[in-house]
C-alpha cells in the first residue's frame, strides 16, 4: 500500500504514469523546491523495472527508470543478431513496459536513458525517431528525457551537439541531460576504469563551463547537468576521491548572478551516487540536485538476494528430485521464486535510497 504523499497546498499534482514535458519540469521543481531527490535506477528487464516502481509505490515516491545502452541491448535478448537494433528496441520495448504499467502503481516516473557518449549518438537518435512516431499517435513522447555525455570531447563541441539534439527534442516535450566534467569510472562502455592513484582533476566541473551551456541550452528546450563533483561510477575505497558538493553551488551562483536568475536555476544530477557519503548526498540535494542516479548498489541487491536463496535451498539448484529422499524442488527451483527474491532485495535497497534522499511520501501522483 502506497504511503500518502506529504504535500503542501502549493506542490503541484499530476496524474500517475510517465511524465514528460511541463509535467516532468513540475516533478523536477517540486523535489528542489522540497529539499528531497529522486533515485534513477538503472534497469536490465522487467524484474528490475517492476522492482524499481514497486519499490516507488510503497515508499509513496515519484521515480526515474532508465538504461544504459547495455541494458537497452540486455533488454531485446543478448540473442539479437543486430547489436544497434537490439540497444534501441530494448529500450523502446522497457519504454513502453513502463507506459502500461506505471500507473497502476500509483506514482510519477521519469522514463531516461543513461550515458551516450559520441559513438552512441546515433542510439539516441534512433530512439527519438521512435518517440517521434509515438507523438504522433499519443500527443506523448516515449521518454523523458535522453543523456547525451560527450565530456570526453572539447567544450564547444559537448554544447553544440547537444544543442543540435535538444532542438530535435524539445518540441516533443522531452528534456536533455548533458555531462559537464568527467564523472570518474566506466558506466556500460562509456568511461574508462577510475585510476584512483591518478591526477582526477577533470573530476571537478568549472563554474565557468555550466554558465556556457546554460547560456546555450536554455533558450532552446529544458535540460538538466551533470556536473561533476568528484563522484565516480562504481564503489571505491575512500582516498583520492573528494566529493566536493560546493562546487554545485557555486556553478548555480554564477549563473543567478550573471543571468538574473531567482535562486538554484540549474536542475543538477548526481551521477555515481552509490556508495556515496549520507552528508554529502544532502548537502548536493540543497544545492539543486533532484536525480541521483543508482545502478551499482541495486546490482549488488539484486545478486546478494538471490545469492541468499541458492545457498538456502542448494539442491533445488543441482537436482530436479532429492537423491535421498526422493523430494522434488520445483517449488524452489522456479524462476518466479528465485527472481522474485531478486526482486526483493532492489526494493529492499531502493526503501534506504528514498529515505537518505528525503523522498519518502513525497510523490506529486494523485487520482
Amino acid at each position: 500500500m502506497s504511503i500518502a504523499s506529504d504535500m503542501s497546498q502549493d506542490t503541484p499534482s499530476l496524474k500517475p504514469g510517465v511524465v514528460s514535458g511541463d509535467a516532468y519540469r513540475q516533478l523536477v521543481q517540486a523535489a528542489k523546491a522540497g529539499g528531497y531527490a529522486m533515485p534513477a535506477v538503472n534497469v536490465v528487464g522487467t524484474d528490475s523495472a517492476n522492482a524499481v516502481m514497486e519499490a516507488a509505490a510503497k515508499c509513496g515516491s515519484d521515480v526515474i527508470i532508465q538504461l544504459s545502452n547495455g541494458g537497452a541491448q540486455f533488454f531485446a535478448g543478448q540473442g539479437m543478431a543486430d547489436s544497434f537494433q537490439a540497444k534501441v528496441l530494448g529500450a523502446v520495448s522497457c519504454a513502453q513496459h513502463v507506459h502500461l504499467l506505471a500507473e497502476q502503481y500509483g506514482i510519477c516516473v521519469v522514463l531516461h536513458t543513461d550515458h551516450a557518449n559520441k559513438k552512441l549518438v546515433p542510439w539516441v537518435e534512433a530512439m527519438i525517431e521512435h518517440g517521434e512516431a509515438h507523438f504522433e499517435k499519443t500527443g506523448k513522447p516515449l521518454f523523458s528525457s535522453h543523456m547525451l555525455d560527450l565530456s570526453e570531447e572539447p567544450l564547444q563541441e559537448n554544447i553544440d551537439e547537444c544543442a543540435r539534439v535538444l532542438k530535435r527534442m524539445a518540441p516533443l516535450g522531452m528534456s536533455l541531460e548533458i555531462e559537464l566534467g568527467v564523472t570518474g569510472g566506466e558506466e556500460d562502455g562509456v568511461g574508462a576504469e577510475f585510476e584512483e592513484s591518478a591526477d582526477n582533476s577533470k573530476l571537478y566541473t568549472q563554474p565557468e563551463d555550466v554558465l556556457l551551456a546554460y547560456e546555450t541550452l536554455e533558450p532552446l528546450g529544458h535540460f538538466t547537468v551533470a556536473a561533476s563533483f568528484g563522484n565516480v561510477h562504481g564503489v571505491y575505497k575512500p582516498g583520492n576521491v573528494k566529493l566536493r558538493p560546493e562546487i554545485l553551488k557555486n556553478s548555480q551562483d554564477l549563473v543567478e548572478a550573471r543571468k538574473g536568475t531567482g535562486a538554484k536555476p540549474l536542475d543538477l544530477v548526481f551521477h555515481g551516487g552509490s556508495g556515496s557519503e549520507p552528508e554529502k548526498v544532502t548537502e548536493a540535494i540543497s544545492y539543486g540536485v533532484f536525480k541521483i542516479n543508482i545502478d551499482t548498489d541495486t546490482q549488488f541487491a539484486f545478486a546478494e538476494a538471490i545469492g541468499a536463496y541458492v545457498d538456502e535451498h542448494p539442491k533445488a539448484f543441482k537436482m530436479q528430485i532429492d537423491d535421498v529422499d526422493g523430494t522434488p524442488y520445483k517449488k524452489f527451483y522456479d524462476p518466479r521464486k528465485w527472481l522474485r527474491a531478486g526482486e526483493q532485495g532492489i526494493v529492499e535497497r531502493l526503501e534506504t535510497a528514498f529515505k537518505e534522499f528525503g523522498a519518502v511520501g513525497r510523490s506529486i501522483a494523485t487520482g
